[in-house]
């Protein structure tokens, strides 16, 4: 949309307008909620004072991006958010031109905005064009940032940073001196006035220098921005970030200042709709609800792997004064709200910052704790040379516990937990197992909290496939076959025993043996070499990527152990990123639910037979 022609009243009717859009579209489909409709006000001024076509618009994480959205192009399309096949929840490149990077993940948006600058400057279009960017004050908890601010501060490329600071102040503001020094700064007379005392005091001697350059910095040090200046960065605010008038001019001001630049806004979360308004984790990002009441129309369901770790986690606790436990920023979606209430003293949420959360992690166990070290199998990559120096070369007792393994629906590419067993098994010292169903994610617990070296455990979101059966326990490196057949065996790791077990109930005509491999690294090779000699074809299901994944390890087993006549068949996830919609819509796409996967043992029995 062209807002450089609307006044301020109709700029103000329109975001009331998308905020309802917003509601609407996720009341029904689900997605962020309460950080975007934050974002309005923010998000209509950036593209009042910049262009979209031409200036880089960077989202940090790009959850809050849903007006950016809306203004750009897919307003009639904005019903299809977050479907299969529809808009995606964060920015895409591919979906449009005016999306200028794909996001998903926390605090990148600075450092793209510095190579977008640096881009800019070589293509000799600094005067034409200027990386624009929003990043919330819980992305400003991840070193990345500073790593950016850092040389953004040394190299002055023109950069606006938008702070929505929609929950905690950065550093909060004192009083009505703080406010009122804050909006002078956001004018053009301080700015004029201090180019010019800059100007005037090269002529002076030093001594005049140093005096003025003291009152300068006595007069930021009571405004939030002193940390941002001392990197060399500009500092405005703190604004009212609904204040849409004062946005406009604040980031004209911002703009005409050719130079690195912080607008720091102050935004109420869930902005226009009561029932959300304010610091409410639970309506960050939500499922399908009723407007009028808030209430969730999603149906209660089987229990959450999630729900079983945390229940579990917490009853060895009790027990055990040993364990400890760490998630980064995720102490809701990992199941350690209740640990972190129960036993503040044992167990740390730090924030958005996965590489710390590993390394902390390993002294930890080194001075003889149980460290569980809770993280999304996705967000795991950030912290992939923590891992491996930190506590693999260490070979030190952490036990990784890897939240949304498998496919995460809605949220997507960025999101889905494909690629954990594939970087993670190279790595020596590490152990890798996964549990099948709650009675097997219990037992693996168990093994886990007396396990000396490093450990990793994968589960997906949502619960288990498999339907609970009593178990044995975990013996390191050996596998439990769970169901003897004829000629064919299906070998599950994970979630993957669930799926292996539902293609099994469609294949009446055949008997499949059922293995549940329990670990990937080691192999139980004893146990596989007496499967060689039973089953000639090995159909392996594990929610993961194929390449370095179970069957690979299958195929590296045969090939050391010397076996030949059997055939590895992976359903594991092709070489590419898997789309965001629906589990069952995504599932479908790649050919793994059941009767699809059934249907692909027989094609593939056929054309051996053949």
């Amino acid at each position: 949309m062209d807002l450089q022609e609307k006044n301020i009243e109709e700029l103000k009717s329109l975001t009331e307008e998308i905020r309802q859009k917003i509601l609407e579209t996720v009341s029904r489909n689900g997605g962020h909620l309460s950080s975007t409709l934050g974002a309005v006000d923010l998000i209509v001024a950036m593209h009042r004072v910049f262009d979209a076509s031409k200036d880089p618009f960077l989202f940090d994480v790009s959850h809050q991006a849903y007006a950016h959205k809306l203004l750009t192009d897919r307003w009639d399309r904005f019903d299809t958010l977050r479907q299969f096949g529809g808009i995606s929840g964060y920015t895409n490149p591919k979906e449009s031109p005016y999306d200028y990077y794909k996001a998903g993940h926390s605090s990148t948006s600075i450092s793209l905005a510095v190579g977008a600058a640096k881009a800019i400057r070589l293509r000799g279009e600094e005067g034409d064009r200027m990386p624009v960017v929003m990043i919330g004050d819980g992305s400003m908890s991840a070193g990345m940032v500073y790593e950016a601010l850092n040389e953004l501060g040394e190299r002055k490329y023109p950069v606006v940073i938008v702070l929505n600071d929609n929950e905690m102040s950065i550093a909060k503001p004192i009083g009505a001196i703080s406010r009122a020094l804050s909006k002078g700064m956001a004018g053009p007379f301080y700015q004029k006035l201090k180019k010019k005392t800059e100007s005037f005091l090269e002529h002076f001697p030093e001594s005049a220098t140093y005096v003025a350059k003291k009152f300068e910095e006595s007069f930021r040090l009571i405004t939030p921005g002193i940390i941002f200046e001392e990197m060399g960065i500009e500092y405005i605010g703190p604004i009212d970030g609904h204040d849409l008038e004062s946005i406009i001019e604040t980031l004209e001001i911002a703009k005409g200042m050719k130079k690195p630049v912080i607008v720091h806004a102050q935004t109420v979360k869930g902005k226009g709709y009561k029932i959300a308004e304010g610091p409410r984790e639970h309506w960050h990002g939500v499922g399908p609800f009723d407007i009028q009441t808030g209430e969730s129309l999603k149906s209660g369901g089987s229990k959450s792997a999630t729900q079983i770790f945390s229940e579990q986690l917490l009853r060895l606790t009790e027990k055990d004064e040993k364990i400890v436990g760490v998630t980064a920023a995720m102490p809701s979606g990992t199941g350690l709200s209740p640990l972190l209430e129960r036993y503040p003293e044992r167990f740390w949420d730090v924030a958005i910052a996965e590489q710390h959360a590993v390394t902390s992690m390993g002294p930890l166990a080194k001075e003889g704790f149980k460290p569980f070290c809770a993280i999304y199998s996705t967000f795991l990559q950030r912290g992939y040379d923590q891992v491996i120096h930190d506590i693999a070369l260490m070979n030190l007792g952490v036990t990784f516990a890897i939240d949304r393994a498998g496919i995460v629906g809605e949220d997507g590419e960025t999101h889905q937990g494909a690629f954990d067993i594939s970087y993670l098994r190279p790595i020596p010292n590490l152990t890798l197992m996964a549990p099948c169903n709650e009675s097997s994610m219990r037992r693996a617990m168990e093994f886990a909290v007396d396990f000396p070296t490093p450990l990793a455990m994968r589960y997906p979101r949502g619960a288990f496939l498999a339907e609970d059966f009593d178990v044995p326990p975990y013996e390191t490196g050996k596998g439990h076959l769970l169901r003897e057949g004829k000629e064919i065996l299906f070998v599950g790791y994970g979630n993957g025993v669930g799926r292996a077990m539902r293609t099994a109930e469609r294949l009446k005509e055949m008997e499949p043996g059922i293995l549940d491999l329990r670990f990937v690294k080691p192999l139980d090779r004893e146990l596989l070499r007496a499967m060689a000699e039973e089953y000639s074809t090995w159909f392996v299901f594990s929610d993961s990527a194929r390449l370095g994944g179970v069957a690979s390890a299958m195929e590296e087993f045969l090939e050391e152990e010397g076996i030949e006549g059997v055939r590895i068949v992976s359903f594991e996830y092709p070489d590419r990123f898997i789309p965001h919609g629906k589990t069952r819509d995504v599932e479908e796409y790649l050919g793994l639910l059941p009767e699809q996967l059934a249907q692909r043992v027989r094609d593939r029995l056929k054309r051996e037979s053949s």
